[in-house]
């Protein structure tokens, strides 16, 4: 690998260290999780599909791998957040839950100074941890208890998340669960939530709700557009359907693009990671792919550069 390669490589590192370590310290001056996570990949590479470009591929590998790890890292955290928080007696607590029958169809959940200490516990998790956007306690049966900030609950266009891919993983799998891209119901945004099942205090089993937060993109945009990529690569993150979460190229950042289509992104998210010339628009192109995962979902790194 040439010297430039190394550069790039410690350059990419530095990047996200300094974004992880960011994230870590501001948390922990309320919340220290214990996110140590081993996690594993089923590397795979054929000699169809393997691209070796004077040190290019391993170089490009590097970077997704990095990337990939990053993600995980900044997925688990989050999650052992809301996994933490779900513990807390006022997270457990839905004895307000009957206000519902009254404020649900008008307010879209409780009312805003109700059950004040279950909110103060969201409102503690994103003004210390920045990576979330909004934070949810949804009732066993999908209704909205609330949402924080309160503006968004006030700007909901539904009342029911039974719907979503996030609740019913959480509820199905008793589990923390990572939700793909939907459009927020109440700010239009694109975004991905983490779920987690809150149990009741009096029997530590019966689910009595669902604690969720909504991962901001624009954290994941902007780190990957802060990368020392070279003219004619492009970064992208997409979730298990192929829709892409962010993106290296600001002009496409808020383009709603699919990479279903590609072989490396099936060959990622099936747990599989390497290098594949594909046809992306009409230019032919060398694609690395890397698995993302984390909690029973797996998401995908593609870095694309022409052939």
């Amino acid at each position: 690998m040439s010297i430039n390669a190394y550069m790039r490589i410690a350059f990419i590192l530095s990047i996200l260290l300094s974004t992880f370590s960011l994230n870590n310290a501001t948390f922990s001056q309320t919340i220290k999780p214990n996110t140590s996570t081993q996690m594993s990949s089923n590397e795979t590479s054929s000699n169809n599909d393997l691209i070796k470009t004077n040190g290019a591929e391993s170089t490009s590998t590097l970077i997704v791998k990095l990337l990939s790890n990053n993600v995980e890292d900044r997925l688990h955290k989050a999650g052992s957040i809301l996994n933490i928080t779900s513990k807390l007696p006022q997270v457990r607590n839905a004895s307000f839950a009957y206000l519902l029958n009254q404020t649900l169809s008008t307010l879209h959940g409780i009312p805003e100074d109700t059950d004040t200490e279950k909110r103060k516990v969201a409102q503690n998790i994103l003004s210390s941890y920045k990576d979330f956007q909004i934070i949810l306690f949804i009732m066993p049966n999908g209704d909205i208890y609330f949402d924080e900030p309160y503006s968004r609950q006030q700007n909901s266009t539904i009342t029911n998340l039974a719907f979503r891919d996030y609740f019913q993983g959480a509820i199905r799998t008793n589990d923390t669960y990572l939700g793909n891209v939907n459009t927020s119901a109440s700010s239009g945004q694109r975004q991905a939530l983490i779920a987690v099942p809150v149990y009741s205090l009096k029997d530590n089993s019966t689910v009595v709700g669902v604690w969720a937060g909504g991962i901001d993109f624009d954290g994941l945009n902007k780190e990957l557009q802060s990368l020392d990529l070279t003219a004619g690569e492009r970064v992208v993150y997409v979730d298990h359907n192929g829709n892409k979460i962010a993106d290296s190229d600001e002009n496409n950042t808020n383009a709603r693009e699919s990479f279903a289509n590609l072989t490396s992104f099936k060959n990622a998210i099936n747990g599989q990671s390497g290098s594949i010339i594909e046809t992306i628009g009409s230019a032919k192109m060398i694609v690395t792919y890397q698995p993302v995962k984390a909690f029973h979902n797996a998401w995908a790194v593609l870095l694309m550069q022409q052939s």
